[in-house]
């Protein structure tokens, strides 16, 4: 006996409010693991915001079919799909994903899907490997904050440059006129 109409449209809304807050999504083949590997995954997954959803195909693409930003993900469902949901810590997911991968040696990475582009697992790599939002904003303060103080700097030196070549004067009049005076001594 399968699921009711009822049932289905409420396992579709649910990923549907799932996929609001989610900022990468990571699909995986999963054909092969246990019921106790799948709850290893999620477990693993947890402590960085992120959701294993398994669930069929038709439900997903009836889920994103809505959104463009998780539209590119329809054409390529295929086979036993797991979804990895990111909402947080996307290079702990991934990292734990990884690990998991490694000590299973069971799933395979089919794509990710952010911002409406697809991702091989090189790009999600990638992105993973990027520093956190906290860590790139102080990066981004300190190159601002250097900016900001070399300008000061190099604004402070004109007037400092103006004033050394105004103290100069003085000191250049008296030499050229010592010169001169040399020269009219020695001419004489």
């Amino acid at each position: 006996m399968g699921r009711t109409r009822e049932s289905k449209a409420a396992v579709i809304e649910d990923l549907k409010e799932l996929l609001v807050d989610t900022q990468l999504t990571v699909v995986i083949d999963y054909q092969g693991l246990t019921v106790a590997e799948i709850t290893d995954l999620r477990n693993r997954l947890r402590p960085t915001g992120t959701v294993c959803k398994v669930t069929k195909n038709t439900f997903m693409r009836q889920a994103i079919a809505e959104n463009a930003n998780w539209q590119p993900m329809g054409n390529l469902l295929a086979g036993s799909s797991a979804f990895l949901l990111v909402k947080d810590d996307i290079g702990g997911a991934i990292k734990a994903y990884q690990a998991f991968r490694k000590d299973t040696k069971k799933t395979e990475f089919r794509l990710g899907v952010m911002q409406g582009q697809v991702l091989s697992e090189d790009q999600v790599k990638a992105i993973a490997d990027l520093p956190p939002k906290e860590v790139l904003m102080a990066q981004v303060a300190g190159a601002l904050n250097s900016i900001a103080t070399k300008l000061a700097l190099a604004i402070k030196e004109v007037p400092a440059s103006v004033a050394r070549g105004i103290n100069e004067v003085p000191a250049s009049v008296g030499r050229v006129v010592q010169a001169i005076a040399n020269q009219e001594s020695s001419g004489n």
